[in-house]
């Protein structure tokens, strides 16, 4: 059985800017945000990629058109082949009804109120309807599916069923949360044999979204809303929340089953609405290291205090002793390290497609389970790898670099001599763009499209963030570790591994000299541990420079810079490359420089 997953609109962002800005909600606040695709073959993830990398559109609305022309190729079908499309929304007509009925009640202008009523309705006809998004579908790819065969799969369902499959299909119990769903921002329940139960009585709706309050704060510090919220999570390292923190003394009610809620409820179609409240609590905004410290230290400690509520209700919910933290909040992963420990939960997964990049897989596997094909053959297997997009071949490559040559010098190499001298590199103060096999998946790079760099030099960090990534000074970066040594160099508490950087753990004292490159400065780091089987190349490249060296971990950050989606083809790591100062590429198995003419 062939399934295709699907997430992204023709025309959403056009019609927000058009339509919504006057109101002020903008593209980021709105649906098929991290476009993509991924492609189910009788329940194995044969293929997915997320349209930005693709289209070089970051966060990309758009129908993901090529997204879906490359799983297609990748696995050598065509449309006709297609037994399911599984698409990561129901706005189905009791939904819209249901909606409607929420804007009506909601607090409001009444101007305001009628505008957004009629453009909503619109919406639903235009962009997000079942026949709507079919039509989209036929429009962009030339093939109209068969409505029965299309499943559409609530939101909040398919980030949950990313999060099952990506674990391994282990019974769970589960907490989704995140800005907006259709109606929802937060579910909780359990998957038992690959069948969901929700329990209804913990949803949560937007008006009092988690997400999309601290999306709100995101914004008022001076950042982009459903974008750089990672940054206010770094910034809350710089400062202790204050005593008594206004957040949680004075806006957070906890409610019974997990609830919670506002005591300003959120207004949704104002993004700034929130703005004189924050202003109470804090004084008057100031782009200053200690006020923006101040803000997220305390927007970080309420977020913890809202998620073990929720937590803490879900174990006693269910009996089940495995935890999956899905959707865009489960991407704060300060939060997520004091969540499970705090938990009686023996393990807990934050998968990495846990924020709307991992939708299409969730909704596909939705499809599959829920077919009469796919139903009882739901049984564990092991963890998915997310190295799941486009890879090119060493011809490929060599074309590429043929196209700069006039700009960049190579070097061909064996596996074994690309671990030899680029370890050796290493030791000293450079930075290395390091490019292997397919891309992977999800927000974070995992090594195949990542900057590395050694992290016993103190300024290292400074130099990747003005040099290279030409980011914001006061951002950490990730360090790479084998798995085999995570807990020499960190404290890793319950957990034994953390290969998606989804999970942030204090660094031991005695190895904070030794990597201050890695490490933030509240003494933690974001993890990601290397195992020989996941990364081969990468795991002996880190044991050689750790042999060379006695350091046993490696800076590990994405291979971009500042609003650019992580680079795709060779092209794009040869365009970064020559756009910033990285000192060498490593390209498959080409060793690459700058001419001296292009330095």
């Amino acid at each position: 059985m062939i399934v295709l997953g699907c997430n992204g609109f023709t025309r959403v962002s056009e019609f927000f800017a058009e339509n919504l800005g006057a109101v002020g909600i903008n593209k980021h606040y709105l649906m098929g945000h991290d476009a993509g695709a991924s492609l189910l073959v009788d329940g194995e993830l044969v293929a997915a990629v997320e349209e930005e990398r693709l289209n070089r559109d970051k966060k990309t609305t758009d129908f993901p058109f090529n997204s879906v022309k490359w799983c297609l190729d990748q696995a050598g079908i065509e449309f006709s082949d297609i037994d399911l499309i599984a698409l990561p929304w129901d706005w189905s007509a009791g939904v819209q009804e249901r909606l409607l009925a929420d804007i009506t009640a909601a607090p409001m202008d009444p101007g305001a109120r009628a505008y957004v009523l009629d453009s909503m309705r619109r919406l639903f006809a235009e962009i997000v309807s079942p026949e709507a998004m079919i039509a989209d579908f036929a429009a962009r790819t030339g093939f109209t599916p068969d409505p029965e065969k299309v499943v559409f799969v609530p939101h909040h369902v398919a980030h949950a069923m990313t999060g099952y499959y990506l674990a391994g299909m282990k019974d769970s119990a589960f907490l989704v949360s995140d800005g907006r769903a259709e109606r929802y921002s937060t579910l909780m329940g359990e998957i038992r044999e690959g069948r969901i139960r929700v329990f209804e009585e913990t949803a949560i709706g937007a008006e009092h979204s988690i997400g999309i309050l601290f999306s709100a704060i995101t914004r008022f510090l001076g950042f982009v809303p459903n974008n750089d919220e990672y940054k206010v999570m770094g910034l809350a390292g710089y400062a202790k929340p204050p005593v008594p923190n206004p957040f949680v003394e004075k806006l957070i009610e906890l409610r019974e089953d997990g609830r919670y809620t506002f005591s300003t409820p959120l207004a949704t179609e104002d993004p700034h609405s929130l703005d004189p409240l924050f202003e109470e609590y804090f004084g008057p905004r100031q782009d200053t290291l200690e006020y923006q410290g101040k803000v997220a230290a305390a927007a970080q400690e309420m977020l913890e205090v809202v998620t073990r509520h929720q937590v803490r209700a879900l174990e006693a919910k269910s009996d089940l002793d495995h935890l999956l933290f899905e959707g865009g909040v489960a991407l704060n992963c300060l939060n997520n390290t004091p969540l499970f420990e705090g938990s009686r939960f023996a393990d807990m997964d934050v998968s990495f497609g846990a924020s709307d990049t991992g939708i299409t897989i969730g909704a596909a596997v939705q499809a599959w389970i829920g077919h009469p094909d796919g139903a009882g053959k739901v049984e564990p297997i092991a963890p998915v790898t997310p190295y799941l997009g486009p890879e090119y071949d060493e011809a490929t490559i060599e074309r590429t670099l043929a196209d700069f040559a006039d700009r960049v010098e190579w070097t061909r190499l064996s596996d074994d001599e690309i671990v030899d001298q680029v370890s050796k590199l290493l030791t000293e103060k450079v930075v290395i763009g390091y490019y292997e096999g397919r891309i992977e998946h999800g927000p974070r790079a995992l090594g195949h499209r990542s900057i590395l760099a050694n992290p016993s030099f103190p300024d290292i960090k400074d130099i990747i963030n003005t040099k290279v990534k030409h980011r914001e000074p006061f951002r950490p970066f990730a360090p790479l570790v084998l798995e085999s040594d995570a807990s020499r160099v960190f404290d890793m508490g319950r957990k034994t591994r953390s290969p998606y950087m989804t999970f942030v753990f204090p660094v031991r004292p005695e190895f904070v000299d030794r990597i201050p490159g890695a490490v933030h400065v509240d003494g933690t780091s974001r993890v990601q541990t290397l195992t020989d089987e996941g990364t081969p190349r990468l795991a002996a490249l880190l044991r050689r420079f750790t042999a060379l060296t006695d350091v046993p971990c490696l800076i590990n950050t994405s291979f971009n810079v500042a609003g650019e989606p992580i680079v795709c083809t060779p092209a794009d790591a040869l365009n970064c490359f020559l756009g910033t100062e990285i000192d060498y590429v490593v390209l498959g198995n080409h060793l690459v420089r700058k001419t001296a003419a292009s330095v």
